[in-house]
């Protein structure tokens, strides 16, 4: 069975974003992949989508990739509208309950995942600068990207998945570096997710 990757873009107009760096880096992955013999399935999530189709493109791939630009700390809402739809279409199939048992209700709590087994990445664009995320006298305090997006990774282990490292484009509004951007998401994509795909 020839293993498949699953895009999801996350971007929508609104503001002054006009979506098109996340539109290039969803092509930039899937070109890669593609040329990488990888099967790719996609949606963009503001063109509309079946959550029953869904549900069966996420049994199907191997690897997700979310492609989305930061918004107020994480994830446009179009994006969490979406898990919350898809997600529950998929009871039974992605998740069989919160992992409890009535036994012992404090313990295992998100342990009740049915895809083990498949991984979730998220590539996201940010206008905060790189500086921002990794000095601890910044905005975030030299916590890192992953403490930012630690309840989406938490979505994903919850379902039974683990996650890839986060990739970030920084200062995109300020200071876009596209062919840049562009040739640092084809290592990580060769670094992180080619060889979960073997």
């Amino acid at each position: 069975m020839s293993k498949q990757v699953l895009l999801i873009n996350g971007a929508k107009a609104f503001g002054e974003s006009s979506g098109r760096l996340n539109e290039t880096l969803q092509g930039v992955a899937k070109e890669f992949l593609e040329s990488s013999g990888i099967k790719v399935a996609e949606t963009h999530i503001d063109s509309g989508y079946d959550a029953a189709k869904e549900v069966q493109k996420w049994l199907d791939s191997n690897i997700v990739i979310w492609q989305m630009p930061a918004w107020w700390m994480g994830e446009p809402w179009i994006v969490k509208e979406y898990i919350d739809k898809v997600f529950m279409a998929g009871f039974g199939k992605f998740f069989k309950s919160d992992g409890r048992h009535r036994d012992n209700p404090n313990v295992n709590y998100g342990k009740g995942g049915l895809l083990g087994g498949k991984k979730a990445m998220i590539s996201v664009t940010w206008n905060a600068p790189l500086y921002a995320f990794t000095d601890k006298n910044e905005f975030f305090e030299g916590l890192g990207v992953e403490m930012v997006y630690f309840h989406f990774r938490k979505i994903h282990e919850f379902i039974g998945m683990s996650n890839l490292p986060t990739f970030m484009c920084n200062d995109v509004m300020k200071n876009p570096q596209i062919p840049q951007f562009i040739e640092t998401y084809k290592a990580h994509l060769k670094k992180h997710v080619l060889p979960n795909l073997n």
